[in-house]
């Protein structure tokens, strides 16, 4: 079993190292390339206001998070539902880059012991769309994900976008999961592959004519002569 959780974060700033907490936790929870709906989102009182700037960008203001349990208190549950788990993140650094210090700071163990790998979708994105933008957004946009509720940053929100934009990305893994998942039908043996002897079948083989041959030729003729006589043409035909 494949399983895989899509997760985002909200913050009061951009450095933890300069002091700055997770606010809100976003996990989407994907077992075989198929959402479950056993998603994980939670809020949590950081214990000092949001940069002005951060507070712009989710809305997440101190007073509605007054009452919300703090990060230590919630360690034992994510740590469990994340357990095994290969995570998928939008520029992953950032968000493990808060979530281990706020391990760190409850004398906990870092992420790493706790799940089996990291895919980051931006680094994914930057491969496969080399000198384009590739936020969130624009991979909506890219890719037809519909981000029309989107009027400001959500960890849960955010994380179910990014696994619409992450299954489109890995589109042509679907053949693949196809051929090493049988239907119910064929792994109940109603259905059933023939096996092809391909030794039986005779190819036809056609060979060039004499005006192919000499369009060959004289390829091979202006390639020896623009590399000024270092191709292996003419040793090969020796």
């Amino acid at each position: 079993m494949s399983r895989q959780i899509i997760l985002d974060t909200e913050t009061t700033g951009l450095s933890a190292v300069d002091g700055d907490r997770l606010i809100e936790l976003g996990c989407v929870e994907m077992v075989n390339r198929k959402l479950t709906g056993n998603n994980l989102h939670l809020y949590f009182n950081a214990g000092r206001d949001s940069h002005p700037d951060a507070l712009r960008v989710h809305g997440i203001t101190t007073e509605f998070l007054a009452d919300k349990p703090r990060f230590e208190t919630k360690i034992d549950e994510i740590w469990e539902y994340l357990q095994g788990a290969e995570l998928i993140i939008h520029n992953a650094p950032f968000d493990l880059g808060f979530l281990n210090n706020e391990l760190k700071l409850a004398k906990r163990p870092p992420l790493t012991q706790c799940i089996s790998g990291v895919i980051d979708t931006l680094v994914m994105a930057k491969e496969m769309y080399p000198g384009k933008r590739n936020s969130l957004d624009s991979l909506c946009d890219r890719l037809g994900v519909d981000n029309s509720g989107r009027t400001l940053h959500g960890a849960l929100l955010d994380a179910e976008l990014l696994a619409d934009v992450y299954i489109n990305l890995t589109r042509g893994q679907d053949a693949l999961i196809v051929a090493e998942e049988p239907s119910e039908a064929e792994a109940a043996g109603a259905i059933t592959i023939p096996s092809v002897d391909l030794s039986t079948f005779k190819l036809q083989v056609v060979r060039a004519n004499e005006q192919e041959l000499q369009a060959h030729a004289d390829v091979l003729t202006q390639l020896d002569k623009s590399s000024g006589g270092k191709t292996v043409w003419r040793q090969l035909e020796a």
